[in-house]
């Protein structure tokens, strides 16, 4: 592409200087001779010095003179100093054809293409040149739709404009200009056919527009073949993930140069495999010294090496290269984020002394993968300091934003998105996962609002996973309805849609949607048995693990079958699936281990911890599963000694330790010893910890609700608060008794058993769904902590007096609480 732009830029706007012979040569000539040798030799400021000196003249000096000066102003963007010249020959330009493809692809050059569209337009005698300046600037700056529309104006093109016109449809990527590339290829005179130039754009624009087949006929019957047909090949078949081709394609090329080998080292990096790596390390040795001098080719050998994982061998070459640029220390800081070697990542970057926006964004990447408060402490001083010119580049504001997210300072992230003046798409995808990612779903919905551009496939991913934390069939059904159906077949659409309806219990619409995937992937297969799982579906989980071929099997399909036996108490199955598990990681055994406590069958559930801690260090997500099994099942003694344990093996965990005692409180708070978890929960304040509030979340007519235990924020509150104790009396009507074991703090005075647990904040949910619709036939809540005993009973018996259907998905499962009174789980 870079060879075809400069043969492009010559043939277009230096006719003038390979045909020179056929101008009236003046005295002058010299002058022109000498700039042009300075031009060749990219000396642009020479050229414009030596033509400063003699410029009292310029309007005695010819054509040839004006081009050159013109080029040099167009390679130096210096646009006052060639409008200064334009003004002066403006008076030749109607009867010279010359100078007018000059002044084009100056203003064109420097981005004022609205100066060039003006020159075109009144110019009375447009010439196949001047149209080739028109058309390769259009292309240069990103405007390929207006040179494909004035590509159809020219009447008989030559090989230059058709090959502009190629490298404009391959710009575009389009099926509509691939269409017209095959119809001008078509239609060209069979002289074009030998033009190496024409047949390279033509080879890249196939493969851009991810003709492969076309481009393999095309090149295979090329009977002389140049090196940047091999690059556009090889170049296509990277962009289109044949990353292999490209290396056989290599294989016949005798003499390949400094770029071929750089694209080489592209392919390798892209496949990331030993065999890749043995081939770079090969070529490299074997390649010609004076190659060892291309910065490029370097640069893209220390991507090479960091991509196949040979961080050493970069460091290696890296610190031996004597004039290193600002491209290598990215390759390198990019590898090292790559390699999870953020640290040195940030190292890298002190060294460098002037950084340029990329390096930025590399920078804020590496503080993103750490996530630490070093991470962010440098985030902030860096973002203080970088050139206000580099705020209009919205990667690094995206960037900027992501690691202002991962190191958990979603407030200073929020203050600099509502101060930019243009947010990319790419920023609110940041600002939305962080939003998620705090629990925070509304505030992502907001973002989704506010949108005008919605139809992106990264915003509905966030914006589907917002929803599978409100959970609410209608609300979000009302957004789904808003993508297209292109986007409905994107496989991360659907993988987050099957998990989303399955925690809105709508498990109708998670068949819907697997069913219409053809061949379903890993994490579809691992996201319908989750769904099944999470409503209490073991037997049809397993049936559809069942299907699974065992090279789509890895270890988030395990556990997700493994928790579904576990909630629909599948004891047997969970146990005949992990013995035939080969390789049995953390998370898989701490499944096993909460199915068997779950099951109360303490003793082969601590079997297994302990056959685990035999070569691994100890867990504490196994002895919270354990640990949970005890609370469960009220046995205080077991719940103890596996707290104590935990306080032994994990005395450095503090802040992970306050859920292992709270559930502790739970469990003597259950058997009826207040005091004991009393002075459990006195320990905790005094410790400085922060409890899990309880939230439950409801969508009445459209909007969001939120409730906390004996909430009274709701302007309706004195309203609810009448319908919990209506709801309260019919249960005691119908035979319900409080179960004081669930509460576990001492009451106050003015409290009672009744009035502590009708005041849990699902109980409130409920109560406002009546309030709003008294006749209601289902209601959904969200809640963040597991439902109470109290509660679970107490719902059941709700849907049956009210004949209305309730689904509560509390922070393990789903609970389809039905009509009968029955309860899926």
């Amino acid at each position: 592409m870079i060879v075809n732009k400069l043969i492009i830029t010559s043939r277009v706007l230096l006719i003038a200087g390979i045909k020179h012979s056929t101008f009236i040569r003046s005295i002058d000539s010299d002058l022109g001779d000498q700039m042009k040798i300075l031009n060749d030799n990219k000396q642009y400021t020479k050229t414009l010095e030596l033509f400063d000196r003699h410029k009292e003249n310029i309007e005695k000096y010819s054509n040839w003179v004006i081009i050159q000066a013109l080029k040099a102003c167009s390679q130096t963007k210096d646009i006052k100093r060639g409008s200064n010249i334009h003004n002066l020959v403006s008076s030749r330009l109607k009867h010279d054809p010359y100078i007018l493809p000059a002044l084009i692809h100056l203003y064109m050059q420097c981005g004022d293409v609205n100066q060039a569209e003006f020159l075109f337009n009144t110019s009375s005698k447009k010439t196949v040149t001047i149209y080739g300046a028109m058309l390769k600037g259009y292309f240069e700056n990103n405007q390929s739709n207006k040179a494909i529309h004035l590509f159809h104006e020219i009447k008989k093109p030559n090989e230059i404009i058709i090959t502009i016109l190629f490298n404009a449809c391959a710009n575009l990527k389009t099926n509509e200009g691939l269409n017209l590339v095959k119809e001008v290829y078509k239609e060209m005179p069979k002289s074009f056919h030998s033009d190496p130039y024409l047949l390279t754009s033509l080879l890249d624009v196939f493969m851009k527009c991810g003709d492969v087949p076309n481009a393999e006929l095309l090149f295979d019957k090329i009977p002389n073949k140049v090196l940047s047909m091999y690059g556009a090949m090889m170049k296509g078949y990277i962009e289109n993930n044949q990353a292999n081709k490209a290396i056989h394609l290599f294989h016949e090329i005798k003499k390949p140069n400094e770029i071929i080998i750089t694209i080489l080292f592209n392919a390798c990096a892209n496949l990331k495999t030993n065999e890749g790596l043995n081939l770079v390390k090969e070529v490299y040795k074997e390649m010609p010294k004076s190659f060892q001098s291309n910065p490029y080719l370097l640069t893209s050998l220390l991507d090479a090496f960091m991509k196949c994982g040979d961080v050493s061998n970069a460091e290696l070459l890296f610190d031996k290269i004597p004039n290193k640029i600002l491209q290598m220390y990215g390759a390198m800081m990019k590898g090292f984020i790559e390699n999870n070697q953020a640290n040195k990542a940030i190292d890298l970057f002190h060294k460098i002394k002037d950084p340029n926006d990329v390096i930025f964004i590399l920078l804020f990447n590496s503080c993103a993968q750490l996530g630490s408060d070093e991470g962010l402490n440098l985030t902030k001083k860096v973002s203080k300091t970088i050139p206000k010119s580099f705020y209009s580049n919205v990667r690094l504001l995206t960037s900027l934003l992501d690691a202002l997210v991962k190191c958990n300072d979603l407030t200073y992230a929020q203050s600099l998105f509502d101060a930019s003046i243009k947010n990319d798409v790419g920023m609110y995808a940041v600002m939305m996962n962080g939003y998620n990612k705090e629990n925070d779903p509304l505030k992502t919905l907001n973002l989704f609002y506010q949108m005008k551009d919605k139809n992106h496939s990264i915003i509905y991913l966030h914006v589907i996973k917002a929803l599978s934390q409100i959970g609410d069939y209608k609300l979000s059904q009302s957004i789904i309805e808003l993508i297209p159906n292109d986007l409905l077949n994107n496989n991360q659409i659907q993988t987050v849609l099957i998990d989303m309806w399955g925690k809105s219990g709508s498990i109708d619409k998670v068949k819907e949607i697997f069913d219409k995937i053809s061949q379903p992937d890993q994490y579809q297969y691992a996201a319908i048995i989750n769904a099944y799982g999470l409503n209490g579906m073991g037997i049809q989980a397993i049936e559809i693990y069942r299907q699974i071929s065992l090279d789509l099997i890895d270890e988030i399909t395990h556990i997700c079958i493994l928790n579904a036996c576990s909630h629909s108490g599948l004891v047997l199955e969970a146990r005949s699936i992990f013995e035939n598990i080969q390789i049995k990681t953390v998370s898989i055994y701490t499944t096993m281990i909460d199915c068997l406590s779950r099951a109360s069958l303490f003793q082969e559930a601590q079997n297994l911890q302990e056959e685990y801690e035999r070569s691994h260090p100890p867990s504490l997500p196994m002895y919270m599963a354990l640990l949970s099994g005890a609370r469960n099942h009220m046995n205080a003694n077991l719940a103890q000694q596996i707290y104590d344990r935990m306080n032994e093996v994990f005395p450095q965990l503090d802040d992970s330790l306050v859920s292992a005692a709270t559930l502790l409180a739970n469990v003597y708070g259950s058997i009826g010893d207040i005091d004991k978890a009393s002075d459990i929960r006195t320990q905790l304040t005094k410790s400085g910890a922060k409890k899990k509030i309880g939230l439950s979340w409801t969508v009445v007519d459209g909007q969001v609700y939120q409730f906390r235990a004996h909430d009274v924020n709701h302007p309706r509150s004195k309203e609810i608060n009448a319908e919990a104790e209506k709801i309260s009396a019919e249960l005691v009507e119908y035979g319900h008794q409080h179960d004081s074991s669930w509460i576990t703090r001492p009451l106050s005075q003015d409290e009672t058993v009744a009035t502590v647990l009708c005041g849990h904040s699902e109980r409130l949910a409920i109560a406002w769904n009546f309030v709003v619709h008294p006749n209601a036939s289902q209601i959904q809540i969200t809640k963040n902590l597991r439902v109470c005993g109290d509660c679970h009973r107490a719902t059941k018996l709700i849907a049956t007096i009210r004949q209305c259907e309730i689904i509560v998905r509390d922070a393990n499962r789903i609970h389809h609480f039905y009509k009968n009174g029955q309860c899926s789980c």
